[in-house]
């Protein structure tokens, strides 16, 4: 398998190249050059299997120059059952939805589904490509990518890692997790502005020619973590085939019988790996892209504008704030039939003039997959509370957009279709804004998170994960803030 960019369909690497290079040259996104396949009866042999054998099962359909020993090791080593503390990616019957709980790893959000993986592929990729350099991994996060990243990179030898994440942007809790984080290779710096301003700057960096070249003076290749890598997004189509065996194994649905699921989405690629599978042959119905206030893939999956002149909202669910989403690229490129010129132009124009309209061929190939909702903070808070009084199950902000939003399309269309609501974080990891919502906002009146947390435990009666509890006794190890426009300097600085 080899991959392609969306700006330069013209030119070919291997996946370890991709995952090392994280971008391409000319700022397009790596993608494989065809879907493997997987058919039905392998589905249904993948619900007799543990999860790390899934995963072994779709990474080999992608990463064609790793060994099945490789693999082996390194879906072993990533999804250790001791480090999610059991299944990585339980699925529960809440009602009449079920809910794919991705938060079980060691920071408790879904990017730990990828981000235990990609350390291991990318260490192996750096030996395939005869890569002497150190990598230097830049990461912009709205709250779990950066913790996430951190953590399955800590100590990793031959990898520094920095991290970029907006200064009031993020929830108490994530915030903390990323300025206590040990380890001789972890920065973490905090940037004015949002997560976009964040994102943009990471991007601009690895444009930058001349800080590529001081970068190999000091012995550093530059990578992604973020899911412009396609080594973070390969993992992520797991856990949709995980999903649908897990139905399949409990007798949920019958084989071939179709799925829909519902995503909280911001950065686009955990709904992106949901329509891989189904490009792959898993029977998805629709994917349901579930948005916050920040709702511009609402108003473009309705209307084909992709506009970013509209007010940014900081909201409950953090990791969804976002106005532009990279791993759209990625589905532009195929919906428009691989025309990497029309992507060009498209991303330019976005560049340029903060928007872009697609024409009605690409807008109706993406209606065609993808129905969208939105909820805002209070659609969400109530949410979480009916959700916890019916059904005694508690939802975190963003999992509770994604519950509204599918409860909303639910009743909108009758499509009575079995419907997987992915749920992307812990609700610890915003203790404030769920408790408020349980028990309401007087409850949080002179708390601070930590107390929250105590109060939402006695509350839920959901177990706080200890390694959140002790949050509170870390000393801060990570002080660095900086503007937009200083990104570059701080890198120079991380680097020596």
């Amino acid at each position: 398998m080899r991959y392609l960019s969306t700006r330069d369909a013209s030119k070919a690497v291997s996946a370890a190249q991709a995952i090392v290079s994280g971008l391409s040259p000319e700022g397009g996104l790596f993608v494989p050059e065809s879907f493997p396949s997987i058919g039905l009866e392998e589905i249904q042999r993948l619900s007799t299997l543990p999860y790390q054998a899934r995963a072994e099962r779709i990474l080999s359909a992608y990463l064609s120059d790793f060994t099945a020993e490789e693999l082996h090791d390194c879906a072993a080593a990533a999804y250790e059952p001791a480090r999610f503390g059991g299944a990585p990616a339980p699925l529960k019957a809440v009602g009449d939805l079920h809910v794919l709980e991705l938060w079980h790893g060691p920071t408790h959000a879904f990017k730990d589904m990828a981000l235990q993986m990609l350390p291991h592929l990318m260490v192996r990729s750096m030996e395939k490509t005869g890569l002497s350099r150190r990598v230097f991994i830049l990461v912009a996060t709205s709250g779990d990518t950066g913790k996430a990243a951190l953590e399955g990179f800590c100590n990793v030898e031959g990898t520094q890692v920095g991290v970029f994440f907006p200064k009031d942007g993020v929830s108490p809790s994530q915030r903390l997790q990323m300025l206590t984080q040990e380890g001789s290779n972890m920065h973490v710096c905090a940037v004015e502005g949002n997560f976009d301003d964040a994102q943009t700057g990471v991007k601009r960096l690895f444009a930058d020619a001349d800080l590529a070249a001081e970068m190999e003076a000091k012995g550093y290749a530059l990578s992604s973590a973020n899911s412009i890598n396609f080594g973070r997004l390969v993992p992520q189509i797991v856990y949709y085939f995980s999903a649908y065996a897990d139905l399949l194994a409990e007798g949920r649905v019958r084989a071939g019988e179709p799925v829909n699921f519902c995503v909280p989405t911001g950065n686009f690629g955990n709904i992106l790996a949901g329509y891989y599978a189904k490009r792959m042959g898993l029977p998805v119905g629709r994917l349901i892209c579930a948005s916050n206030r920040n709702n511009i893939l609402f108003d473009f999956i309705q209307g084909g504008l992709y506009d970013t002149d509209r007010p940014f909202h900081k909201t409950s669910s953090p990791s969804m704030d976002i106005l532009v989403s990279s791993n759209l690229e990625r589905l532009l490129f195929e919906l428009c039939g691989r025309k990497d010129q029309t992507v060009r132009q498209w991303m330019a124009a976005l560049k340029s003039e903060g928007a872009y309209r697609v024409d009605e061929a690409t807008l109706a190939a993406l209606q065609a997959d993808f129905s969208a909702g939105w909820a805002d903070e209070a659609r969400a808070a109530a949410a979480i509370g009916a959700c916890f009084a019916e059904h005694g199950y508690t939802l975190d902000p963003h999992t509770a957009v994604a519950y509204a939003v599918a409860k909303a399309y639910r009743a909108s269309t009758g499509d009575d279709t079995p419907l997987v609501v992915v749920s992307t974080a812990s609700p610890y990891k915003f203790s404030r804004d769920v408790l408020a919502a349980l028990r309401g906002p007087e409850a949080v009146d002179g708390l601070d998170e930590f107390a929250c947390a105590d109060a939402l435990e006695a509350a839920s009666g959901l177990p706080m994960p200890e390694s959140l509890k002790c949050l509170r006794e870390k000393p801060l190890l990570h002080r660095r803030e900086c503007a937009p426009e200083g990104m570059r300097a701080v890198v120079e600085a991380w680097a020596g």
